[in-house]
């Protein structure tokens, strides 16, 4: 099992950094996507001046450099396995004049950090592909202080998100992929009401809380829509890269034609609904 774990951390980390081009072009729509979801992490995480807080799975840098706003007197620690991400996060920092910050490329199952470190820890969407997803809960709270606070967005199930299923539904109607494996890392394994909040109490974390949080993302245009998620979205471009080019145009057409019904003014503003997990230890 290890070495399977090991084989996914590595095409894991491949993937983020062959897309990090994407996430960097379409850098400000996603992170106004998602920040809803950031907000509620931060709000529920009852930050401290001083505190120094673990932002995992960081990628281009949110939540953890709007966090370091709020840590004048503290720090953040950005984690990711992708350096490539992390080369980005550590730009919109300067770019923000964010200084109370580090960047450390890291698997969230081996963190490099000592026992009780952090007071919270943030971890926007990095869970359900975590390979070990208990493993991962146990060396967050390893980190964090006795009474330190943690907290978690997962996405809840694809009827709820469109702006996934728009696009990967197709291609599931379309071409017959391989089912993944039970429990494979994937969009909405975290999806189930509760499973989290029962990861962290196994992890031996309590006081869960368990809110919803809903989005919109606002590609405007049904070109943006197929562009961004064809240079952002792995399981999708993998997909289709075992599609011959008919195949690929006939995707793209009912991808198109399912935005057109949904939305029939042309205004490409999709609902997205996320958990967000709190606890502490």
């Amino acid at each position: 099992m290890e070495q399977q774990l090991e084989e996914i951390r590595e095409q894991q980390k491949a993937s983020w950094n062959k897309f990090s081009p994407g996430w960097k072009k379409w850098d400000a729509l996603m992170m106004e996507f998602l920040k809803p979801m950031g907000d509620e992490i931060i709000g529920v995480l009852n930050l401290q001046p001083t505190d120094t807080v673990l932002d995992i799975a960081a990628g281009t840098g949110e939540p953890g450099l709007t966090i370091a706003t709020k840590v004048p007197k503290g720090k953040v620690i950005l984690t990711d396995l992708s350096e490539d991400m992390l080369a980005i996060a550590h730009e919109n920092a300067l770019s923000r004049n964010i200084s109370n910050i580090e960047t450390r490329a890291c698997d969230v199952c081996e963190l490099p950090f000592e026992d009780n470190t952090f007071d919270a820890i943030s971890c926007r969407f990095g869970f359900m592909f975590f390979p070990d997803m208990l493993l991962a809960a146990k060396e967050m709270a390893r980190v964090l202080k006795p009474g330190g606070r943690i907290a978690t967005a997962v996405w809840n199930g694809p009827e709820k998100n469109f702006w996934v299923t728009a696009a990967m539904g197709t291609i599931n109607r379309n071409m017959q992929l391989p089912p993944p494996p039970p429990g494979a890392p994937g969009m909405f394994r975290c999806a189930q009401d509760g499973f989290m909040a029962d990861l962290f109490k196994q992890a031996g974390l309590q006081n869960t809380q368990q809110t919803e949080v809903t989005g919109k993302l606002n590609s405007q245009t049904a070109d943006n829509y197929w562009t961004m998620m064809t240079e952002v979205a792995a399981p999708i471009v993998a997909a289709l890269s075992k599609a011959d080019e008919a195949m690929k145009a006939k995707i793209k057409t009912e991808v198109y034609e399912a935005l057109q019904q949904q939305y029939p003014d042309g205004k490409v503003c999709i609902d997205s609904s996320a958990w967000v997990i709190f606890a502490e230890k």
